[in-house]
C-alpha cells in the first residue's frame, strides 16, 4: 500500500485535463501529466533510497502499463459512462486499470526479479575501500606497545592505520630524552613505527592536520578522531576514558588482551613453575604465559621447580586475574 498516496495524487492531477476535455487529446494531456508527476517522484525516490526506488519503480511502469490497456479501451468506457450519464465510471475504470498495473507488475517483479533495473552492487575494490573506510588512528602508547602490528596483521584492525604527526614528533623527544629508560621507549617506539610501515598488508597514513590551541597530544588525537570520524586505539587508560566522554570510538589493546586470557575453572589442573615466594609464609608465585599471576599453597620451598597444582580460586582484581591452587598429590 506504500504507492497509494501517490497514485491518488498523481490519478487526480491527470483527471483534471480528462474533465475539460473528455476527448482523446484529454486523455492524452492526462497520461503526461501522469508521467510527469511520476518521474519527479521517482526521482525525489531515487535520492533518497535505492530500495524504496526499485519497489517504485516497477509499480510506476506497472501504472503506466495500465494507463495504456486503459487508453485502447477508452472508446468502450467513454460510451458505457455517457450512455449511463456516469462519467466519474470512466475516472473508476482508470483508476481501477492504474492501481491493478502497478501492483500486478511490482509483484511479478519481487517474484522474478525483472522488469526495474538492479541496484549495481559495489566492485570489490570499491566494497574494500568502504570497509577500510574509518580511520584507526594509534596514539604513543599502542606504537611503542608494538602489540598492534601483529593484531593488524592478523586481520582483527581494518586499514587503514593513522598516524599523527604530532605523535611522532613526541615519540622522537621521548628517544632524545636524557633518561635511558624514556630513551628506550622512544627508540622502541621508532623502531615499531618501521615495522608497521615494512607490512605489505597493512595500510599506514601519515596525517599533518595539528591543532596549535593545545599543546596536549591526548586532546588533539581527540579532535582529530571526532574531525575524521575515526577511531582511537590506545592502551593509555585516562585516554581512553576522556575520548568515551567526548563521544570517540575506541579500541583499547589492554581490554582485548584481557578479553583473550583462557578461562581457568575451580577444580582445573595445570603446571606450573615456582619462581618466587609469596608474600605469605610457605607460599609459592607462578605466572601463566599471558602474565596471570598463580599463587600456589604450600609451594614456597619449591623454588624453580615446575609442579602439578589444582585450582581453588579466581579472583579478579584491579590489575588483573590471580588464581589461587594447591599442589596435587602425587
Amino acid at each position: 500500500m506504500k504507492h497509494i498516496f501517490f497514485l491518488a495524487v498523481a490519478l487526480v492531477a491527470a483527471i483534471l485535463p480528462v474533465v475539460n476535455d473528455p476527448s482523446v487529446s484529454g486523455w492524452i494531456n492526462g497520461g503526461v501529466t501522469f508521467a510527469v508527476i511520476s518521474a519527479f517522484y521517482a526521482i525525489l525516490r531515487f535520492t533518497s533510497s535505492k530500495e524504496i526506488w526499485k519497489d517504485f519503480l516497477t509499480s510506476f511502469w506497472g501504472a503506466v502499463i495500465g494507463l495504456i490497456v486503459f487508453g485502447l479501451m477508452w472508446s468502450f468506457f467513454h460510451q458505457w459512462g455517457t450512455s449511463l450519464n456516469q462519467i466519474w465510471l470512466e475516472f473508476a475504470a482508470l483508476g481501477v486499470f492504474v492501481v491493478t498495473g502497478a501492483f500486478t507488475v511490482a509483484s511479478f517483479f519481487r517474484e522474478f526479479k525483472i522488469l526495474a533495473p538492479q541496484v549495481e552492487e559495489p566492485a570489490e575494490e570499491e566494497a574494500n575501500d568502504y570497509r577500510e573506510s574509518q580511520p584507526k588512528i594509534l596514539d604513543t602508547s599502542i606504537i611503542i606497545d608494538g602489540r598492534i602490528i601483529d593484531i593488524a596483521s592478523a586481520g582483527f584492525v581494518e586499514n587503514p592505520l593513522v598516524v599523527p604527526n604530532f605523535v611522532l614528533r613526541e615519540i622522537q623527544l621521548i628517544s632524545d630524552s636524557p633518561d635511558p629508560i624514556k630513551r628506550n621507549r622512544g627508540r622502541r617506539g621508532l623502531d615499531m613505527l618501521n615495522q608497521l610501515q615494512k607490512r605489505k598488508e597493512l595500510t599506514v597514513q601519515i596525517s599533518y592536520k595539528d591543532y596549535t590551541e593545545t599543546r596536549e597530544v591526548d586532546a588533539k588525537l581527540v579532535k582529530l578522531a571526532k574531525e575524521i570520524k575515526g577511531k582511537l586505539i590506545t592502551n593509555d587508560f585516562n585516554l581512553n576514558k576522556v575520548a568515551e566522554l567526548q563521544g570517540v570510538e575506541v579500541l583499547n589493546i589492554n581490554n582485548l588482551a584481557s578479553a583473550l586470557k583462557p578461562v581457568v575453572l575451580p577444580g582445573e589442573e595445570m603446571e606450573i613453575s615456582v619462581v618466587k615466594e609469596g608474600k605469605d609464609e610457605n607460599q609459592g608465585i607462578g605466572y601463566l604465559d599471558d602474565g596471570t599471576m598463580v599463587v600456589i599453597e604450600n609451594g614456597g620451598k619449591l623454588l624453580n621447580k615446575r609442579v602439578k597444582v589444582s585450582v581453588t580460586s579466581v579472583i579478579q582484581t584491579s590489575a588483573g586475574k590471580m588464581i589461587f591452587t594447591k599442589i596435587v598429590n602425587q
